[in-house]
């Protein structure tokens, strides 16, 4: 425990004092102070001027990031006949129907993304109050509501990303792996903050993109200059 203790209060040091630093001036930081035992996640924090509560305000979208996650995505996917053939050509670990919306229901959701063809919706619907807080309900807007099975579950394992507003206005998610070379993370960084800003709702007012903040899964968070964050920074 005292080791661990003395990890966290040298990060502490070396975080202390500095915020709204250049994207790559950030990163070289957060991994620097990155001592877990295992491939940390570099997470990114966005707090936007919207309250989520209004329909208008609302900020949800996906993206692709350049780089990729480097996690491995399991992937679940609502079809049935041909089309459920077809997402488990295409990696998808769990496939089912009625059995699979038993199975959630019971409890086990052990997959990061959930695809449905539209006929699947009335059955995945059901479980809105599962899944829905969990961000996995899957949503034609994002793209997890479709025919085309294949190119949906290749994208998710692919470094595809989706984001949501959460009540507070803050957008998080996971940019790459910590092991990653620096600049594939600035990379990854710029497409998911240009993806958000792309996303603003017609409801937003005033300043949009209030601050952008970057961590590893155990370490301390820096905040980021809001001109770098931009792919023309």
């Amino acid at each position: 425990m005292a080791k661990i203790a003395k990890k966290k209060a040298a990060a502490r040091a070396a975080f202390a004092g500095k915020a709204f630093l250049p994207v790559e001036d950030a990163v070289a930081l957060v991994k620097a102070n990155a001592s877990a035992k295992f491939d940390e996640t570099l997470e990114i924090a966005l707090n936007l001027g919207v309250d989520p509560r209004h329909a208008d305000q609302m900020v949800r979208g996906v993206v692709t990031l350049p780089n990729g996650t480097g996690k491995d995505v399991r992937v679940a996917v609502f079809a049935r006949g041909p089309k459920a053939d077809e997402a488990k050509a295409a990696g998808a670990e769990i496939v089912g129907a009625e059995d699979l919306m038993e199975s959630i229901q019971a409890g086990n959701i052990d997959f990061d993304r959930c695809i449905a063809t539209p006929d699947m919706m009335p059955l995945v619907g059901r479980l809105g109050k599962i899944l829905g807080p969990r961000n996995l309900m899957p949503n034609p807007k994002v793209g997890t509501v479709t025919m085309d099975v294949k190119s949906a579950v290749e994208a998710a394992k692919g470094g595809e990303v989706q984001f949501k507003a959460e009540k507070a206005g803050v957008v998080h998610a996971g940019v790459g792996k910590i092991s990653f070379e620096p600049e594939k993370l600035a990379e990854n960084i710029r497409a998911f903050v240009d993806a958000v800003n792309r996303a603003k709702p017609s409801g937003a007012k005033g300043t949009y993109l209030k601050k952008v903040s970057i961590s590893s899964t155990m370490g301390p968070g820096v905040s980021l200059d809001l001109t770098s964050a931009t792919a023309q920074g």
